[in-house]
């Protein structure tokens, strides 16, 4: 694949935008290991393989076991793998990741209402958000596992 632009440099505030959503979810509430399974799901989903390569490494330094992460792209079938919380973000990522499909459905939004505070959800979302967006930046411009 030829070379595209590193956003990074060619447009440093953008990226540096970008890094500041970083730095608000490095100071929320929610847990490392739902962030990375956030992650991991969104960038399957998305098929950005430079973000699961990265992530699936995080989740590993940050505790998480090879078998959960294996299990992350087939969690409606393990569920006995995962927390309430963990699935209701999983479910979550699907469902805004899929936007245009039926966006955050009702029932999702109440099932987060009884594991998450209000704070929370709005860190899922934005974490969600983000991750989204890097999977963006990464496909777009063709970021290589290991640049």
């Amino acid at each position: 694949m030829e070379k595209r632009i590193n956003i990074s440099k060619t447009d440093s505030q953008a990226y540096k935008a970008m890094l500041g959503l970083e730095g608000y979810l490095a100071q929320s509430e929610i847990s490392k290991t739902i962030k990375e399974l956030i992650k991991i799901r969104a960038s399957q989903i998305n098929g950005c393989a430079y973000c699961l390569d990265m992530h699936t490494k995080d989740a590993i330094k940050y505790g998480e076991t090879a078998e959960r992460i294996f299990l992350v792209s087939a969690w409606h079938e393990a569920e006995k793998f995962f927390t309430e919380e963990e699935k209701v973000a999983l479910k979550m990522t699907e469902e805004i990741t899929l936007i245009s499909q039926n966006g955050l459905s009702e029932e999702t939004y109440q099932k987060a209402k009884a594991v998450f505070s209000e704070k929370q959800i709005a860190e899922v979302i934005m974490a969600i958000v983000t991750i989204n967006s890097w999977n963006r930046i990464a496909l777009s411009t063709r970021l290589e596992i290991g640049e």
